[in-house]
């Protein structure tokens, strides 16, 4: 790619929302070495509010679509509106063909993306780039973080590492969060658990979480409440129900940067591998992380307080996604006693 860097920058992540929370650390490497580049940020609209007030870029655009309809009428009025903001580069953290072509169509001279990103098939998109990037060849054993800025040191010849960085956390959202906060008993210790994921495949039992939750009320004393979204709220009061102690279900009741705001308020989160889990990394909480098929290696929190239980049987296939795993028992290998004990350490 040509040596002088682009001014203006379009990043194209259309996936979901711990992918574009572990994506935005390859705007932050963009910004170590380009720090004059003014990155504006392509994504869906579920995703967009955990971006708002980004202090690495300078806009966020949500694209409205439904993936299986040909509007052609509005993609092509999308189209005019890249244009009028002329960007000369555009990057792709999703390997998507729509965003591709898009970018394509508004003539963006400079268009980069990655050989491999969330899998290893080939794909004909990157056709309708001008320069294609080679990530790391170790796809499975690498983190999904260092993939992404692997298409930043491919395409820009530049070293280094950055971590992802969430939109600006207000006082509204701290104020909505410790307001949320208030029913639980002061003085003792917070532990939120997210105990669903967005595949069936990730969840640890629920049984599992009524038995963990018993047993750290009765030997740490700690008030523990379920955070998730609004779709997890009937399945999470499940779990509170089931148990012996009270438990404050807030799940759908912050949004994604509230939500940030109150891991900051709490003394642990316990979860199963969801964006969520990405978005409270940023935070400095300690966390503990539930992960079954897909690799931990790839997708573990990074944060400096952390703990992975995964436990991988000898027949266990390596997969890229969780769907693609055949086997629906490897999860429940994990024992409550090691995520007590792990639990446990963290409060102390």
């Amino acid at each position: 790619m040509e040596q002088k860097p682009a001014q203006k920058v379009l990043v194209h992540c259309l996936v979901n929302l711990g992918d574009v929370v572990l994506a935005t650390s390859a705007i932050a490497l963009l910004k170590q070495h380009f720090p004059q580049m003014r990155i504006s940020m392509l994504v869906k609209p579920s995703v967009a509010e955990v971006l708002q007030g980004h202090s690495l870029l300078e806009e966020v655009i949500p694209l409205v679509y439904q993936p299986k309809e040909r509007s052609w009428r509005q993609m092509l009025r999308f189209v005019k509106e890249l244009q009028n903001r002329h960007f000369d580069l555009s990057i792709s953290l999703d390997r998507k063909l729509r965003p591709s072509i898009l970018t394509l169509l508004a003539g963006i001279p400079l268009r980069v993306g990655p050989d491999r990103l969330f899998d290893n098939k080939p794909s004909q998109v990157r056709r309708l780039w001008s320069h294609a990037v080679h990530t790391s060849d170790d796809f499975l054993n690498t983190h999904q973080s260092e993939l992404f800025q692997d298409v930043i040191r491919g395409a820009f010849k530049v070293k280094g590492s950055a971590k992802p960085v969430i939109g600006a956390i207000t006082n509204n959202h701290r104020e909505k969060a410790k307001a949320l906060l208030a029913s639980l008993p002061q003085g003792n210790k917070r532990v939120a658990l997210c105990v669903k994921g967005t595949y069936y495949l990730k969840n640890w039992p629920q049984e599992s979480f009524v038995a963990l939750i018993d047993r750290l009320s009765s030997q740490t004393g700690v008030s523990c409440l379920l955070v998730g979204a609004p779709e997890d709220k009937a399945y999470a009061q499940q779990i509170a129900d089931a148990s012996s102690v009270p438990i404050l279900n807030l799940c759908g009741e912050t949004s994604l940067l509230e939500f940030a705001a109150l891991c900051r308020q709490i003394d642990l989160l316990i979860t199963i591998d969801t964006g969520g889990m990405h978005i409270a990394a940023t935070t400095g909480v300690p966390i503990i992380g539930i992960f079954r098929c897909v690799s931990a290696k790839r997708w573990a929190p990074l944060c400096k307080k952390s703990y992975v239980a995964q436990h991988r049987l000898p027949e266990c296939p390596t997969v890229d996604t969780p769907e693609k795993c055949p086997m629906h028992y490897c999860v429940q290998d994990i024992p409550v006693e090691e995520l007590a004990a792990a639990a446990e350490r963290f409060l102390k």
